[in-house]
């Protein structure tokens, strides 16, 4: 996975600074989703290394499927990364580039992994203290994992919170053990 991000940050960072100089962060965020759903469907994963399928018939195939929400630079991106032979990295770099559009947004991605489904009220109060911490607009991505027990991980890039009743029992083992 280390290789596919390396060799898809260029692209996502050539798509960014476009997409900046255009003032079409939310057109390209479109446009990358759809194609990289197209390039992660099992039956166009097949055909992206086929060599019998040449790059502008994958393009077009991404076009055809993308409609209206590829426009001509789009298409010339994608047209590049199909020469290139990386149309497969395309979820790679459109996770780099929406990470690359949320930080100059000043937006915080945030992954809540909890052992029962957080209610509203709940949602707020963790939303606003991560607000402040993390000094940037938070936007929640919240799922249930039982095996936690009870409490919550909480994900922001590099930044782990784990207030898990599992990670808590694993380090009061630890502490008998030792």
């Amino acid at each position: 996975m280390a290789e596919k991000a390396t060799i898809a940050r260029p692209y996502a960072r050539a798509a960014f600074e476009y997409a900046k100089q255009h003032g079409a962060f939310r057109q390209w965020s479109e446009s990358l989703a759809i194609a990289a759903a197209v390039a992660s469907d099992p039956a166009a994963k097949r055909l992206l290394n086929h060599p019998r399928v040449s790059a502008a018939q994958l393009v077009d195939l991404i076009a055809d499927v993308a409609g209206s929400q590829l426009d001509v630079s789009a298409r010339n991106f994608i047209a590049t990364l199909a020469q290139n032979r990386r149309l497969g990295l395309l979820p790679y770099i459109t996770e780099m580039y929406e990470a690359l559009r949320a930080d100059v947004e000043g937006i915080a991605d945030v992954e809540v992994i909890s052992a029962v489904p957080l209610d509203a009220a709940q949602q707020q109060r963790l939303t606003a203290a991560l607000k402040t911490r993390l000094k940037r607009e938070v936007r929640m991505h919240c799922s249930v994992d039982a095996r936690l027990v009870g409490g919550a991980v909480v994900r922001y890039g590099d930044l782990v919170i784990d207030g898990s009743v599992k990670e808590r029992l694993a380090r009061l083992a630890n502490v008998v053990i030792n």
